[in-house]
């Protein structure tokens, strides 16, 4: 101790000891949060022994006292500012974290008692700090994952592998369950809710407890926003800043090209998507009756999950029959927060950055010309060719979502409705099977035309760079606009005066023939593993699984553990998608410098 206090008197005399010792002591960090994080698990998730768990927490007080000592240690080590306020608030954590170290110390110190038990679950900020702590480790951990020279393709889907596992052993932990379920089971949950698809084998609402369905929550939250963005912004937002590496490798995962803005962006998206799950939280919350509760803290509970759950486009609910549990159908407002938390939450993020910007540059130009600071100055247009194609296909599509339902399901879901549930429900009937998998009426009794058109709308699924899957609207969108030029006999796909580049024509009919192969090869072998199920039932549950709907004709839990195996990974290869898959597993070429001479080939 002597020496490290003469480190940190004489910083400039022990330089490479000062490095050495800091480079010793964030391994010790990071290994102490994993740790830490790792006996909050067993705690919850397990039943343990009174002297099982007086030994555990004395070893967890230890590592939170370690935690703090370390992590101050580090502070007073480094070269930053006082004017930096991060260190301060590292202190700060660091400072309670001994004082809880302590204090719990002298709970589980003495004989332990129901009411030393009881005093020690209520540490509810201590259990948010070491969830903070071990994701912002992973988060620092993951921003060196460039040091590797992984693909980012390879990375981006490990990410997804990972969660996965993690999220299985999590929901296979006893207090998890009010009952035993089988790994397959765990697994294939786990995915559904890493794929945000929201296909269930056993049902949430009684099958997980609350652990268990926070657990599911956490999945759905984490794989909506994607592995590497949740886990990048833990580590930009304590370590401060990004290297030019880390931006380089974070720009594909959050669609952003201006190196410069990378972390900002990061921030952005973050920010963006609490507001709105917030405000969400808050109006499901206050549209919902307290009958329907046993008390207000599950009434919250059910609006954060279902907040969430909608703009991550999960599907998972906390009812027996979702949205179509008695008491929850004829709730037409809250339908309508869920429906526009679903859109927003399938728009993409780079169009929510996108006006942003815009709205931004607007706004603050105008106050800069009231105030006088400026004369006035032409603002340019922001919104590019991607974020206007997202809008315009985003729009026909739930106007024409909307008419086909309310055309198709009068004589049966919208039968006996009034005229405002009719609007509700068809427009919600519009939204939902755009990745989104929640249900205001029996799937079971939907007239074969609709589900003909849900099959369509499942396909072509959400916008890119969003929280939804499936073929992706601008794919579509492009697909169609390239359909129309050749029928015109035009050389070139134009749209809003620009031309669409050759790659993305490549990329989106590579992207749909993947799509119908996948789908194709899912159909094939369930109705081989299962052939006593329809086909157009069986058909329905793939084209949901691609798209990361969730909607399902009831046949999910009928399904053998080979065709649950097939839906996984149907989930797996709609979410990561199709062409980051083959870009992964395929070998670069390099430049071409040749050309063969050029041959038509009869395709009609």
């Amino acid at each position: 101790m002597k020496k490290v206090f003469q480190i940190l008197s004489n910083p400039d005399k022990n330089l490479i000891l000062n490095k050495r010792l800091k480079n010793l002591i964030e391994p010790l960090i990071r290994y102490l949060s994993f740790g830490a994080f790792g006996l909050f698990v067993y705690h919850l998730g397990y039943s343990p022994s009174i002297e099982s768990l007086k030994i555990t927490s004395k070893v967890f007080s230890l590592f939170l006292f370690l935690l703090g000592i370390l992590m101050a240690l580090k502070i007073l080590m480094s070269n930053e500012s006082i004017k930096n306020r991060r260190p301060i608030y590292e202190l700060i954590i660091a400072f309670f974290l001994v004082m809880m170290a302590l204090f719990r110390w002298k709970i589980f110190g003495g004989d332990l008692s129901e009411e030393a038990l009881n005093i020690s679950k209520r540490f509810f900020v201590l259990n948010i700090l070491i969830i903070v702590l071990f994701f912002m480790e992973l988060g620092k951990l993951s921003l060196m994952v460039n040091k590797l020279k992984i693909s980012p393709s390879v990375v981006f889907i490990l990410s997804f592998i990972i969660l996965i596992f993690i999220g299985a052993a999590l929901l296979s932990l006893p207090k998890s369950t009010t009952v035993p379920i089988t790994f397959i089971d765990a697994l294939f949950t786990a995915t559904s809710a890493v794929c945000v698809t929201g296909l269930i084998v056993v049902d949430t609402s009684s099958v997980f407890t609350v652990f268990g369905q926070t657990i599911i929550m956490t999945l759905f939250q984490i794989g909506g926003l994607g592995m590497m963005t949740f886990t990048s912004f833990f580590g930009f937002f304590f370590k401060g800043s990004l290297s030019i590496e880390n931006s380089l490798y974070l720009k594909d995962y959050i669609n952003e090209n201006n190196i410069g803005v990378i972390g900002s962006t990061l921030v952005k998206i973050i920010i963006f998507t609490i507001c709105i799950e917030l405000i969400g939280t808050i109006l499901v919350y206050q549209l919902t009756s307290p009958e329907l509760f046993t008390n207000n803290t599950s009434r919250f509970f059910f609006a954060l999950f279902h907040s969430i759950s909608a703009f991550c486009n999960a599907g998972f609910s906390t009812l027996y029959n979702g949205l179509y549990e008695p008491g929850f159908r004829e709730l037409y407002n809250m339908h309508l927060v869920i429906a526009v938390s679903i859109i927003l939450g399938g728009i993409g993020f780079p169009v929510f950055i996108n006006y942003y910007n815009y709205f931004h540059r607007v706004i603050s130009g105008g106050i800069r010309q009231f105030i006088g600071l400026e004369k006035y100055k032409h603002t340019s247009r922001v919104s590019n060719i991607n974020t206007r194609l997202v809008m315009y296909t985003t729009g026909l599509l739930l106007v024409i979502g909307f008419l086909g339902y309310w055309v198709f399901e009068q004589e049966n879901s919208l039968k006996g409705l009034s005229t405002y549930g009719k609007i509700v429900t068809s427009f919600f009937g519009a939204v939902t099977p755009r990745t989104a998998g929640f249900n205001t009426v029996d799937m079971t009794n939907l007239a074969v035309p609709t589900v003909l058109f849900y099959l369509i709308l499942m396909w072509i699924g959400a916008s890119p760079g969003s929280t939804g899957g499936g073929l992706k609207t601008t794919t579509f969108a492009v697909a169609i606009l390239n359909t129309w030029s050749v029928a015109t006999g035009r050389r070139r796909v134009e749209v809003f005066g620009r031309e669409i580049s050759g790659e993305t024509l490549r990329k989106s009919f590579a992207a749909i023939a993947l799509s119908f192969l996948v789908i194709g090869l899912g159909v094939f072998l369930i109705m081989i593993f299962n052939p006593e199920l329809e086909l157009i039932d069986v058909a329905f549950e793939v084209f949901s699984a691609f798209a990361t709907v969730g909607l399902s004709l009831g046949i999910t839990a009928k399904l053998s553990s080979a065709s649950k195996i097939v839906i996984m990974l149907v989930m797996f290869l709609g979410r990561v998608g199709t062409i980051t898959i083959l870009v992964a597993i395929s070998r670069k070429i390099g430049e071409q410098r040749y050309r063969y001479p050029e041959e038509s080939i009869i395709v009609s």
